[in-house]
């Protein structure tokens, strides 16, 4: 799952013009491999590129006229179709298009939460840091993109520089950041149900604490040991796999963690109901929650474990699976959280009928009573209350 970069060394090439001086080839990029510096006489080899999964490897001779051809050529060597390109850049406009989707929806349902005040309570303030969480995580995905497929002369074999190793890291941290708030809201819906006296205000700040902070402390040990003991690249390669363990076991825990909470609260919320120590209305609003962040958990978790485990010599199909749900996975959050729940859907409804009513009123009262309006004292409004079709009652406030 944290191979999202699977794609980057097919995008990334960049034009370099092979130079020749009398003694030597100098080193240059072909679009598939990088070819060192070589003396003349010398023969050079380079394996296929990773991308292609191929063993085989491609030979270029250094002459006095500069480099020859590669033979045998990369069709043959590394059963490379150029076609192959269009595909990547395909994968790239897909997971952008969705990314992008996804920051939008959850901008939109994040300006709902915090416009309307009747909406302002401790459940939505933890929503609205889980749709922070992913706003950020495209924010970094659409960084770190620029900074790979820029076309500046980064990339000149292997050389990158700081700034795609920074996105790269702040990529994954906003990745645990989605797993440690789904993990926050499964335990303040378990607090609900099961805890008589509940302080939200005291446990919303122990969430945001541990919401960003936890994250924070995996991410600057996985650095750490990306620094030391795998430093290549832009960080987003598993050539040590014992290195990524530092990520997977944060998030199945979470994962795990989470599910125990629900299974605790679907056994809590069916010995209330049988006691009827619970209102129906607050059951009601209680099970719909429970139902949208099991559905989260769910899904996230089983997006989760079957990706994470998967060799990253995975076929295209799954590759353009696992980015096409990674990056709508906002979306979803987005809809199950705001757009689809009943009190967010009724403070629209009332907000937008007032601002109707508004617009309708003042016309009305501008043409059947100028007169009035304008007779009554400053400290007097004057509002017309529609009784019947042609019968209207006048009252002063």
């Amino acid at each position: 799952m944290w191979n999202l970069v699977v794609f980057v060394e097919p995008l990334e090439y960049l034009w370099m013009t092979p130079i020749m001086s009398p003694v030597e080839c100098r080193g240059f990029w072909d679009h598939l491999n990088c070819w060192p510096h070589a003396d003349v006489g010398e023969t050079v080899s380079q394996p296929c590129p990773r991308f292609l999964h191929n063993t085989g490897r491609v030979y270029r001779n250094c002459t006095e006229h500069g480099w020859t051809e590669p033979f045998p050529p990369h069709e043959i060597a590394c059963e490379y179709a150029p076609t192959s390109h269009g595909y990547f850049l395909y994968v790239q406009v897909m997971y952008s298009v969705g990314y992008a989707i996804s920051t939008a929806s959850l901008t939109i349902a994040t300006a709902t939460l915090c416009l309307f005040r009747r909406l302002h309570c401790t459940r939505n303030y933890v929503h609205i840091q889980l749709f922070l969480s992913f706003i950020l995580r495209a924010t970094f995905i659409f960084i770190r993109d620029a900074v790979l497929f820029s076309s500046d002369d980064h990339f000149h074999c292997d050389s990158y520089p700081v700034s795609c190793k920074i996105a790269t890291t702040f990529s994954n941290y906003c990745i645990m950041a989605n797993y440690s708030w789904l993990l926050a809201e499964g335990h303040y819906l378990y607090s609900l149900v099961s805890v008589s006296l509940f302080s939200q205000k005291r446990h919303l700040r122990w969430y945001i604490v541990l919401g960003w902070g936890s994250p924070m402390v995996i991410i600057v040990a996985w650095s750490l040991a990306k620094y030391t003991q795998e430093n290549e690249g832009c960080w987003e390669r598993r050539g040590h796999e014992g290195i990524w363990w530092i990520l997977r076991v944060p998030v199945l825990l979470f994962i795990v963690v989470n599910l125990l909470f629900f299974l605790s609260i679907i056994r809590i919320l069916v010995a209330k109901l049988r006691t009827q120590e619970m209102h129906r209305n607050e059951l009601n609003q209680y099970r719909r929650l429970a139902k949208s962040t099991l559905l989260l958990v769910s899904l996230f978790g089983l997006h989760y474990v079957l990706f994470a485990f998967l060799p990253h010599k995975v076929s295209e199909i799954w590759n353009f699976i696992e980015l096409a749900f990674a990056s709508t996975q906002g979306f979803v959050v987005a809809v199950l959280y705001c757009f689809l729940n009943g009190e967010v859907q009724y403070e629209v409804q009332r907000r937008w009928r007032r601002w109707r009513l508004k617009q309708h009123l003042p016309g009305e009262a501008r043409r059947q009573h100028g007169s009035m309006s304008q007779s009554v004292g400053a400290h007097t409004q004057v509002s017309f209350l529609t009784r019947g079709p042609s019968t209207r009652h006048s009252s002063l406030v």
